[in-house]
């Protein structure tokens, strides 16, 4: 069988709802086999992050060339990355294949921790936005990212800020609309010039550990089996939604538990 692959660069998440362990489900459940570069390794649980590991650069620059070496990548999921070094050095290794690159421009945890120091945010955008078909920032994220100091909180501001992350240099941008207020979930695709809504009812639920790493993986495998982005996109968000709906009846942990990535098997 011509396995279709998608490498993720990312961190571990012990709990399996986010990180290394949401991106390899993801793949699987989609068709794609999952490789892996793990980042850092963090003590978490559906409560948040109690801490993290960032692995050695030469660690995560052997982890790489080690696939590349040996085995035919189709697209990258890039997730948490912890520090410059790392950004630099993923951004060499990845600048030598010609691949779909999805970027989940990972800034912060869902509880709130730092993931990323402030000062290699521009490292990010200089060595990552460019080689990205697309980032996939949320609302706190682009807030960070563009420096916008109010919130973002009508359509034309998203697309103002979409607009000012593809002057970054980002091919591609997916602002995600999970963290707004209202009663629907909205994403904003800004793509070859040309905008694109994607709405979808608020699943109410404990259990939305991990939604961006899913939907950044989920739109990684589509393009990996050659998709159009739009398309990619359009799949990784029904995906994600029914993967939440589905997640919403389990109860795992004390906190923001899991979504259910694997609902198409489970009866």
């Amino acid at each position: 069988m011509n396995y279709k692959t998608v490498l993720t660069i990312a961190g571990s998440d012990g709990s399996g709802g986010a990180g290394i362990q949401a991106d390899l489900k993801t793949f699987a459940v989609l068709g794609c086999y999952g490789l892996s570069a793990i980042t850092a390794v963090t003590a978490q649980n559906t409560k948040g992050v109690m801490s993290s590991l960032i692995l050695p650069v030469s660690c995560i620059r052997e982890q790489i060339k080690a696939i590349l070496g040996d085995i035919r990548v189709d697209a990258v999921k890039i997730g948490m990355l912890g520090s410059a070094e790392i950004i630099k050095t993923v951004a060499r290794l990845l600048n030598t294949i010609d691949v779909p690159v999805v970027l989940d421009t990972v800034l912060n945890s869902s509880s709130g921790r730092s993931l990323l120091a402030p000062g290699a945010i521009p490292v990010m955008i200089e060595s990552l936005f460019p080689i990205a078909a697309l980032i996939t920032p949320n609302i706190p994220e682009t807030i960070l990212l563009t420096k916008e100091p109010e919130l973002l909180s009508t359509r034309k501001k998203i697309e103002d800020a979409a607009q000012k992350l593809q002057a970054m240099g980002a091919s591609a941008v997916l602002i995600k609309g999970g963290h707004t207020e209202s009663d629907r979930c909205s994403d904003c695709l800004l793509y070859r010039n040309g905008f694109r809504w994607f709405s979808s009812k608020k699943i109410i639920s404990n259990n939305t550990h991990g939604t961006g790493c899913t939907l950044s993986s989920a739109i990684a495998a589509g393009l990996a089996h050659g998709l159009p982005l739009e398309s990619a996109v359009e799949k990784a968000k029904t995906y994600t939604f029914e993967a939440i709906r589905a997640g919403a009846a389990y109860r795992l942990g004390e906190g923001s538990g899991p979504l259910h990535h694997c609902y198409p098997f489970w009866k």
